[in-house]
């Protein structure tokens, strides 16, 4: 009896793990193929925006949002994992009334955009697509290119700017060092072997030490979802010139609405920081 028992366990145990190694993409992404057009109080006009992607028929949407008058940059937006861009028009308009032109994209399996469940390499080539239509479509200076990336988007944001150094900056609010990290931090899922399991891993903490443009992170103190201490560690890896704002009594998805100004004058801040410092290496011998 004990015997069978100790099969059964075995092979529920076996079949678990092939559930997480199959299945984990479930465990990430939550897209949202229900698109929600900007509230009219915004006051925001887009362009909507479809991007092939290399070998593939399916296109990434996207909202060309401009601003009324000479841009200070172009912001290229990249959310998290929940919903589409529809639900991250605030924050991105946030960006538009700071004076940027803003691109938004939903990666393949997302919004309107084509293709199937999304995944770790696929997010990571439309992040990829996105940047270089700015560049070749638009006619954008690669120096004049920001790129934000919130939670998920944070992690992709920093594997993008390891293929396009030329990103004239980062903003990376609430995000985290990586997926291994974040199922420690969760602590499930502990019984299995998650190192041989894990196909998605999002490893920031290895890829911000290679950055060199400027790198501002961004977090909730009180943040539940993913903890302030991830950025606190990426900030501490890069070696790139960086700044850091941790936001007491701000959560994961609220830290606009509890700094409301000072989150602008914030980004202010930072958008001339990186300009003083394309002034400096432009003078330099």
């Amino acid at each position: 009896m004990i015997v069978s028992l100790i099969g059964i366990g075995a092979i529920a145990y076996l079949g678990c793990s092939i559930l997480l190694l199959k299945l984990q993409k479930k465990f990430i992404f939550f897209p949202s193929d229900r698109v929600e057009n900007p509230p009219p109080e915004l006051d925001l006009v887009h362009e909507d925006v479809w991007l092939p992607v290399k070998n593939d028929r399916d296109l990434v949407h996207g909202w060309w949002i401009g601003t009324k008058s000479a841009p200070r940059g172009t912001l290229l937006f990249l959310h998290g994992n929940g919903s589409n861009i529809g639900s991250n028009i605030d924050r991105a308009a946030v960006f538009q009334q700071l004076g940027f032109d803003v691109l938004l994209i939903d990666y393949r399996g997302y919004g309107k955009s084509g293709g199937s469940f999304p995944s770790e390499i696929n997010v990571y080539e439309d992040a990829k697509v996105a940047w270089d239509y700015l560049v070749n479509a638009r006619k954008i200076k690669p120096q004049d290119i920001f790129v934000y990336g919130h939670s998920l988007g944070g992690a992709i944001a920093i594997d993008l700017a390891t293929k396009r150094p030329q990103t004239a900056g980062l903003i990376i609010e609430g995000s985290f060092t990586s997926i291994r990290q974040m199922i420690k931090y969760k602590k499930i899922y502990e019984i299995f072997p998650i190192d041989l399991l894990l196909n998605q891993r999002f490893n920031s903490i290895d890829k911000v030490k290679s950055l060199q443009m400027p790198l501002f992170f961004i977090h909730g103190a009180e943040d539940r979802i993913v903890p302030a201490r991830m950025s606190q560690a990426l900030y501490d890896a890069a070696t790139a010139p960086k700044k850091l704002w941790l936001i007491s009594e701000a959560g994961h998805n609220n830290v606009i609405s509890v700094t409301g100004s000072n989150y602008i004058e914030r980004v202010k801040d930072f958008y001339q920081f990186v300009r003083d410092r394309q002034v400096i290496r432009s003078n330099s011998f």
